[in-house]
């Protein structure tokens, strides 16, 4: 009359080690196996590392062999940093657009502010050639390679650079980078 008790297995749960190499932080989950890991989604906070510029990057956990690697999908600036650098007397001006990548179709979002206000007329130039500028650099390069470039703000300055000739900005950013699908996925369609 002994009735049979199950005992649920406990599975035990670890720290796995996730490598990211565009960034130095060390990543640990905690999960039960590797396998669990493999497809989610981590956010990371860069704005210590980038010295207040609050930046957030979203990798992607893939399984390779034994070892798991966070592969970057998107970039994108806070709405409080962005809240906090523009002032009273100045504009901005967005923009967004899909553009092809050398492994990749992506989404670029930028975002500039002006020093004082200026016309509609030099808000569109600004959007327009900045537009044109961005698709050709980014034609050339891959996904990984462009979201690095963001964190290390190679892009942003060059993009400055070119701009500064219609009119001197405050903030030149690319508000957002998001890979969209890869062109395998693209070419299989």
């Amino acid at each position: 009359m002994a009735k049979e008790i199950k005992q649920k297995k406990s599975v035990k749960k670890v720290f796995y080690e996730v490598s990211a190499p565009i960034t130095s932080t060390k990543i640990q989950l905690y999960a039960s196996g590797k396998e669990e890991l493999n497809g989610k989604t981590i956010r990371l906070d860069l704005t210590k590392n980038l010295r207040g510029k609050s930046l957030e990057l979203l990798l992607r956990v893939k399984l390779l062999g034994d070892k798991l690697l966070g592969e970057p999908e998107s970039v994108q600036l806070m709405g409080s940093y962005i809240r906090r650098a523009i002032r009273k007397g100045t504009d901005y001006c967005e923009d967004s657009f899909e553009a092809e990548c050398r492994d990749c179709v992506s989404r670029v979002k930028t975002l500039f502010i002006t020093r004082r206000r200026v016309s509609k007329a030099i808000l569109k130039s600004l959007r327009e050639n900045s537009g044109k500028w961005l698709e050709t650099y980014v034609k050339t390069r891959t996904g990984q390679e462009i979201i690095s470039e963001i964190v290390s703000n190679k892009l942003q300055k060059q993009l400055a650079v070119k701009l500064k000739k219609i009119y001197p900005l405050v903030l030149c950013e690319v508000r957002m980078f998001e890979i969209i699908k890869g062109k395998t996925e693209q070419t299989q369609k």
